[in-house]
This record gives C-alpha cells, structure tokens and sequence, in this order.
C-alpha cells in the first residue's frame, strides 16, 4: 500500500529530538526555528512531559466520555489558572479544525443564526466548516463552499462595521486570527479586535478568537488577542497545547450555555492527551515561559532587523515573519540543506519562525548566523 501523496517533503527523516534540535537518521543534528507547525511549546522530549505520558500510560491511556475523568478537570483548573480565564468552561477535542469547528458550531446553535464573517488570508482548518472559513478556495472542495461565509479585508474597521449595519441581525459569528499564521504573520491591530468585540456585542453575534496557532503562549500573552485587552467569547486552541500530543479545545464563556449531546467527541479529553496537555501548562508556569517568550522575541526581531537586508519583520513574541528580497528567494530551501535549520514559509517569500517557547538565545544566534551566511552568498 502506498501513502496518499499529498505533502510535498523534503529529504530528511527526524528519528530523535531535544530541546530545540532534533536528529536525522544519518545523526545530523538540526536547529528548530518551526516547531512542527509551532506545535512544539516546550521543547522536544521535554523531561517532565515525557514522565507525565509516562506514569499516565502506566495507569489507562483511553477511557469514553460516558465516565468521570478527573484528569479533566484538572486540566481546566490549570488552564484557567495559566490562561486567566477561570470563568470560561472548556471542552476538549482533538485538532486546530475541530476545535474551530465546534466553536462555529457552538455559536450558531447560540445565536440561532447561520453566517459567519471570516478574513482574506484566513485559515482555520480542513474540516468542513473550518476550510469553509478559510480563504483558500484549493482546499475547499464543492461539498464545503457555503454562501454563509463572507469574507472581509483584514484589519479593516470601516468594512467590517459597514458589514454589520447590513447583516448584523443574521450574523452567528466572526471568526480571526490574532496574528495569521498561514497567511503569513499578519498581526491584528488592536483597533480591529476591539471593533469585533464591540460589533458583537452590539448585533448579539459570537467572538471567536483563532488561537490555533498564535495562543497558548506563543505571542508573550497567553492568547495573542490580549494584547487588544478584549475578552472573545469562545477561544480555540490547539497545536502547542499538547507538545505533539493530539489534543484540542474550546474556552467557551460563561453567558454560553451546554445541553447533553450539543457537541461530542470519541478521543477528545482522553487520559493520555490530558497528561501531556497538563505538562504543558506546568512547564510553562514553572519557567515562566510567556515572560521568556516576550522576551527572547524581542531578541530575535532585533537581531533581524540588525541583519538590514531583511523586509517587514513583523509578528509578536514567537511568531515572527519576514519578507525574503528576490536574490535570496530560496533562503528557506538553503537554511535547511545548507545550514540544518528548519524554518516555515507562507508563499510566496514569507519567512514563518515559530520555534519552541522555551528556545535559548544562543540558539537564535545560530539562525542569525545562518542567514547572515546566506547573505554573503546573494550579495557575492
């Protein structure tokens, strides 16, 4: 049997990993600047998380939702306690697109209604409502294209308040990225999420803050729209949450009410997952990682913009994004086959860093050194 082509792969088979480096199967050590897509929070094979799997494996690993599961809880506790959202409940699943999936849902059956405002150069995920709100019409089959969906410009109070005066009334929900991740670390400005929550509060609509991939940390906030000092109504989250464990969730407000059978998940909220998603959480507190985040961002930007070659430097703690000029148009290709260091991209010359929160300085300064190198080649 064959695998389903449908990832185009470099020519390289990670078989261990540490901290901020991992190790090819020829035992080629590489820097992580992309952490898998920035799921990888604390570090490869972070001791404690790998102790938590561990003893948890050694007791169950999987039981349904039809029984108690304490570890649930206390896994909302922590997640409260670290996020500063004790107010808000939580339900787990497994996935970004599951997680974005369910809050759509959530605030349809809330609202009662069905369109949903989503932005140019938005992802939100491959399942059915998610890709439907996500502005890459390749990846939306015809069973997803949906007129419910309206997509606006990013960033753009006047369309989005022009929107509302026309469509409030039937408006479910908007849905955005803190900072876009895909789309390229478009950063939004605290002027729009404040206008979101206001329209919203204002028509009866649902917030939804995308914190797939720019929460949990990751901005030097735990999620990137606290930066505007806005509260949404539901918060999804996903990727760094788990540190490679499959794991998801939902923050729901408490104005937000449940009823039996509303959502539901198989995997979702299991023993294992929940081990791992609580390591996280305590790692993060006991370093103080958002603090090491704000920081060690602030480093990396400056040693960027220091390199003077590099356009649009851009992003928010961790998440950071650069415009590569044309004579170094295959940087990201170079960086890894030259270098041994990963890097993300969003076409077409969109440099992605999103490395673990806990990456050290001198291992920035590699990267730099490595770019810096690339430099010398397209300037010779």
């Amino acid at each position: 049997m064959q695998l389903f082509d449908v990832y185009p792969l470099n020519d390289v088979t990670i078989v261990k990993g540490r901290g901020s480096y991992v190790w090819d199967d020829k035992d080629r050590k590489y820097l992580d600047m992309y952490g898998g897509h920035a799921v990888i929070s604390i570090g490869h094979t972070h001791p404690h998380y790998v102790q938590r799997i561990k003893d948890q494996l050694d007791k169950i690993g999987f039981y349904s939702n039809s029984i108690k599961i304490p570890i649930q809880q206390q896994l909302a506790d922590k997640l409260g306690q670290v996020s500063g959202k004790n107010d808000y409940q939580l339900f787990l699943c497994n996935s970004g697109a599951e997680a974005n999936e369910n809050a759509l849902k959530l605030a349809s059956f809330h609202t009662g209604r069905k369109k949903v405002v989503a932005f140019q150069k938005s992802f939100h995920g491959r399942t059915s409502l998610a890709v439907a709100a996500t502005d890459n019409p390749g990846i939306v089959a015809p069973v997803n294209e949906t007129d419910n969906i309206s997509f606006l410009p990013f960033n753009n109070v006047e369309t989005l308040e022009k929107y509302f005066a026309e469509n409030g009334k039937e408006t479910a929900a908007v849905i955005v990225e803190g900072i876009q991740g895909v789309g390229g670390i478009n950063v939004a400005t605290d002027e729009f999420l404040q206008a979101i929550r206001s329209l919203c509060d204002e028509y009866g609509a649902v917030y939804i803050a995308d914190g797939v991939q720019c929460g949990y940390g990751r901005s030097g906030k735990f999620f990137s729209h606290d930066h505007a000092g806005v509260q949404a109504d539901i918060y999804s989250m996903a990727k760094g949450m788990g540190n490679g464990f499959p794991v998801g969730g939902i923050l729901i407000a408490p104005n937000i009410k449940p009823k039996h059978g509303m959502l539901g998940t198989t995997f979702g909220g299991n023993h294992l997952a929940c081990a791992a998603a609580l390591a996280v959480l305590e790692v993060m507190e006991q370093d103080n990682l958002m603090q090491h985040v704000a920081e060690t961002g602030a480093y990396l930007v400056a040693q960027l913009k220091d390199l003077g070659c590099l356009q649009n430097i851009r992003g928010r703690g961790l998440m950071i994004g650069f415009d590569v000029p044309e004579e170094m148009k295959t940087l990201k290709k170079d960086l890894l086959s030259k270098h041994f260091v990963f890097t993300g991209e969003a076409k077409p010359n969109v440099i992605r860093l999103l490395p673990a929160l806990n990456i050290r300085k001198e291992d920035i300064d590699v990267f730099i050194n490595a770019v810096k190198s690339e430099m010398a080649v397209a300037a010779s």
